[in-house]
């Protein structure tokens, strides 16, 4: 039997633990002792849409214990990083080999953790803009923990960079990972348009904040729309988009991204970006992941920016 963390309606988060048999990997699955976990404001939301016993989580790191039957993807003893679909938050999970990636030894488990949800959002948004050397590119949502991930990776590119905050205090944190500009405060939103227009746009935000960036996209410019953190819907001016043509809205889901990418070879693009110090995970919360409660409504309620990481040792 393990330790794994479920559904309860009846808890504060929606979560608590319970002990379930321990998994039986399939042919093309390793078997892996999860050392540490990442949280993300989606699987923590889904967590009061869910089923009771509903396992959980997205996000994980640890150590392979038994390999994959048919030969593929890393060995017993490999340290790895990886991501699910659901039930990572658990001792032990089963992972398909083509979501798991081999980590270097000086990459730490903690580490690791932040980088396959938000890591691979922010990289997959931003390939959505092609070359981006001299480009103009604007991010919402950026002291959350995809938007750190994208600005900086943006930077590496060459690009011009404007981000977003809702405070004085956020808006440092972008300036210090790289950002040209910061707006602060998505009611002043319109006035990003001094920095722009813009080629590659990556929107968490939604609602009125989308509506309000589409316009602002440059001829063969390209919004992609990755979250709707203030509302999920959005009034947009369809006149302005049809007779500026040209412009891209872009629909964005990680799990059918997925599908048509070399997960376990930008997993490990990642992590040689962060062991060479080129992207940082900015980690603000660390603690035990009996904290899960806790730290799962201090997540919810934007009590921190960055990434938080539970450990299971």
């Amino acid at each position: 039997m393990i330790r794994t963390i479920v559904v309860d309606p009846h808890a504060p988060s929606h979560l608590v633990f319970k002990e379930v048999d321990a998994p039986q990997p399939k042919t093309w699955e390793a078997l892996v002792q999860v050392k540490a976990v990442s949280l993300n404001r989606g699987e923590v939301s889904d967590a009061k849409n869910q089923e009771i016993s509903s396992r959980l989580g997205w996000d994980f790191a640890g150590i392979v214990i038994e390999p994959a039957e048919n030969g593929a993807g890393p060995q017993k003893g490999a340290r790895v990083v990886g991501l699910l679909p659901m039930g990572a938050w658990s001792e032990q999970v089963a992972a398909p080999v083509s979501l798991v990636a081999e980590i270097p030894d000086k990459l730490t488990f903690t580490e690791a953790a932040t980088l396959p949800v938000a890591g691979l959002t922010a990289l997959y948004a931003l390939r959505k803009g092609g070359m981006l050397l001299g480009k103009r590119i604007f991010i919402t949502g950026s002291s959350g923990g995809v938007g750190l991930f994208a600005h900086q990776l943006a930077v590496q590119s060459g690009a011009y960079v404007v981000g977003t905050a809702s405070t004085e205090e956020k808006a440092e944190l972008v300036r210090e990972i790289g950002s040209d500009e910061v707006i602060i405060g998505y009611s002043a939103i319109s006035s990003a348009s001094k920095f722009g227009p813009y080629d590659l746009i990556i929107d968490s935000v939604g609602g009125n904040t989308l509506a309000a960036l589409l316009p602002q996209l440059a001829p063969q410019g390209i919004c992609v729309a990755v979250g709707f953190s203030s509302s999920n819907t959005a009034m947009i001016d369809m006149k302005n988009m049809v007779t500026s043509g040209g412009r891209t809205l872009y629909s964005f889901f990680l799990g059918e991204e997925l599908t048509r990418q070399s997960v376990a070879d930008d997993l490990s693009l990642l992590a040689r970006l962060v062991t060479d110090e080129r992207l940082v995970p900015r980690i603000q919360v660390e603690a035990p992941w009996t904290e899960i409660d806790t730290v799962a409504r201090n997540l919810m309620e934007r009590k921190f920016s960055g990434k938080a990481v539970l450990h299971l040792d």
